[in-house]
């Protein structure tokens, strides 16, 4: 007897062939080959459905509030089965106690709160071990973030690592991949990953190359200078001899869009040299981070906090201001990307509840002050915690993104809370994918959408046994209906359930169904290293 039987359902395998009739047997955590007649604890009716691998988010954020209720339903309930985290130069550990509020800050913007254990962090193998703890209902691999390592050893200070605080993050670093983290992460545009040379960024990447290690980047600059920034991140794959994923690629700010043209024509030039290199994209014309991103960052090198002190101060706010209106200042201006505050929407603030779910420009006329003074004093407020969904991006430019063959879907979904609004992303990207590039607009195949999500980020992210429907595959797989699938969050109600998932199954066991969480916990941590 077997555990699960599905019956005459429609299969998109994850290879990208075309979709089949047939019968999807589970037994244990394994796919098994069925003919459709064998006795089953459960049978499903696969009638007028679909079946495909469970679905693989190749940038993640979950590792920041893993184990949490939100952190289950927004992957779960759009089809996510394994996601990749520590992204951005932002992972959970390795922590400094002495440095702990530091890098709290840092992480808020995916997380309002974190765990008393997280001060006991010290080590990749104790984070593992409380991450192994916690309930979950999807897989969890992760990378460890840049940022997190120099907090770790230097804070926040704006300046280059001594010899000895370089060997010691890449101490920290090998300890991380001897137990089975994906790689190393960087996030150029925050602080303080920002503040190191591309040398640096090397030296640490050398690290992850024994253990096959991945070095994904959040680039220096998403806009005006966005050819530069694939040629330093291809450059740091070059150099310290790992494969690189570019982290959600894109092209911010009106006056830059189609620079794509240059930076795919960049990427598929390394791929001809044999260098390995991925892109991985959300399907959204509208990107989120801190709000705080708006400030150039010379301002935070003595963390977020210290930052939003510096509001108090009027002539401050001068300098500030202008430095975010000069189009010449050599930052990735998120204020300027975004067309000006009308552009720059407010998903998250802890201390202004009136400006949630408006733009800076709305909420300044509706108080009756300048935007900028409104901006300033919300960074007060709120100790420069916040974030915000930025109008940056084209229609064009994500589908040019989105075909190139090595591009890959992730989410960068940040919920830290259930109920807090965000981007539709956190709990739509994967069915978005599906009606945005297929159903809408008609620029993919189902079975090309759903490879981009399953068996190609599985072969790009080695995750062996995952991303197809075969026998002795993983059981990770998603049930749904094509005619009503639907992703219903959008950047005013950030976190409506996808319509159409009837079934999500993760290591032969059923974590969704009828739109709820069954309260069954199969997810695991997965370990790089592991076969």
């Amino acid at each position: 007897m077997i555990d699960i039987l599905i019956k005459n359902i429609s299969i998109v395998d994850g290879t990208g062939k075309p979709a089949f009739k047939g019968n999807v047997g589970v037994l244990g955590d394994k796919i098994v080959n069925v003919l459709g007649n064998e006795d089953a604890k459960e049978i499903i009716d696969g009638t007028d459905l679909f079946i495909s691998p469970g679905f693989i988010d190749a940038h993640s954020h979950g590792d920041l509030i893993l184990g949490d209720e939100c952190a289950r339903l927004c992957k779960t309930s759009q089809g996510v089965t394994t996601e990749i985290g520590g992204q951005c130069g932002l992972s959970a550990a390795p922590i400094n106690p002495k440095n702990l509020k530091l890098v709290q800050g840092q992480l808020s913007v995916g997380a309002v709160k974190f765990p008393e254990d997280m001060v006991n962090w010290t080590s990749y193998k104790r984070y593992l071990e409380y991450a192994d703890s916690v309930p979950k209902t999807a897989n969890i691999k992760s990378y460890v973030g840049h940022s997190t390592l120099r907090i770790a050893v230097m804070g926040f200070e704006n300046r280059q690592p001594t010899e000895e605080e370089m060997e010691k993050m890449k101490s920290l670093l090998k300890e991380a991949m001897e137990n089975g983290a994906a790689g190393f992460s960087t996030g150029l545009i925050y602080t303080p990953c920002c503040y190191a040379t591309t040398d640096e960024i090397v030296e640490l990447a050398k690290v992850i190359k024994p253990y096959g290690g991945i070095y994904a980047s959040h680039m220096r600059n998403e806009s005006y200078d966005s050819v530069k920034s694939v040629e330093e991140t291809i450059e740091i794959g070059r150099r310290a001899g790992v494969p690189v994923f570019i982290s959600h690629h894109k092209i911010l700010g009106k006056s830059n869009w189609g620079l794509q043209k240059q930076t795919l024509a960049i990427i598929q030039k390394a791929i001809d040299e044999g260098i390995k290199v991925t892109c991985d994209q959300y399907p959204y014309p509208r990107n989120m981070t801190h709000l705080n991103a708006c400030v150039p960052p010379w301002h935070f090198n003595e963390g977020v906090e210290k930052m939003s002190e510096l509001f108090k101060n009027p002539e401050m706010r001068e300098k500030i201001k202008k430095e975010m209106e000069d189009p010449n200042s050599k930052y990735d201006n998120y204020y300027l990307n975004a067309g000006g505050w009308e552009g720059v929407f407010v998903s998250s603030c802890p201390n202004t509840s009136g400006v949630i779910g408006k733009t800076i420009a709305e909420y300044s006329k509706e108080i009756g002050k300048d935007p900028f003074e409104t901006f300033f004093d919300i960074m007060v407020e709120n100790k420069g915690i916040g974030s915000a969904v930025y109008s940056s991006m084209c229609d064009e430019d994500v589908f040019e993104i989105a075909k190139f063959p090595h591009t890959v879907i992730g989410s960068d979904g940040l919920t830290r809370e259930m109920g807090e609004k965000g981007h539709p992303r956190a709990y739509g990207t994967c069915p978005r994918a599906i009606c945005y590039y297929h159903k809408e607009n008609h620029i993919m195949t189902l079975e090309e959408v759903i490879r981009r999500m399953t068996s190609m980020s599985a072969e790009r992210l080695g995750l062996k046994t995952k991303g197809i429907i075969k026998e002795g595959y993983d059981a990770d797989l998603v049930i749904f209906n094509y005619e009503k699938l639907q992703d219903k969050a959008t950047y005013t109600n950030s976190n409506e359930l996808t319509e159409g998932i009837e079934y999500v199954i993760v290591n032969g066991g059923i974590v969704y169904k009828d739109k709820k969480l069954t309260g069954v916990h199969t997810g695991r941590v997965l370990r790089h290293y592991e076969k």
